[in-house]
């Protein structure tokens, strides 16, 4: 027996405690990482660089790769690596293959601030996402 159809108006709250979730936990996760300098989105970036190598074995990426993997502009993810890089927690090449990109690759200091804000990140979002839509 297939489940009952949800109505217009249930699918628009549903999707608002969705939305409300989110910007919440974006706020608690921006409010505790701050103690470490950074932002969630900050430590966004720094998972992907942090989350292993490419398909060809190098330990970076090229900035359009970072971009397909983060809800950001590219203009926004350009901004944040060139404020990381002057952070000294990543750094900025251009491609070899393409002169045209960028390869950015996490530096000994990026990788161990990101190690020290995981357990913050997974904290929040246990909280965060246990509460769900309950405010």
């Amino acid at each position: 027996m297939a489940a009952p159809e949800k109505s217009e108006q249930q699918l628009v709250d549903q999707w608002r405690d969705l939305l409300a979730v989110h910007a919440r936990t974006l706020c608690e996760l921006d409010r505790v990482l701050q103690r470490l300098g950074l932002g969630a989105s900050d430590v966004e970036v720094l998972d992907v660089l942090a989350a292993g190598t490419t398909a060809d074995g190098d330990t970076g990426y090229r900035v359009q790769e970072i971009a397909d993997r983060v809800h950001l502009s590219q203009s926004a993810l350009s901004r944040l690596v060139g404020r990381l890089e002057r952070d000294g927690l990543v750094e900025r090449c251009v491609c070899l293959e393409d002169r045209r990109g960028v390869w950015v690759t996490l530096t000994p200091k990026g990788r161990a601030l990101h190690a020290e804000a995981l357990p913050l990140k997974r904290a929040v979002l246990g909280r965060m996402l246990a509460r769900g839509s309950q405010g």
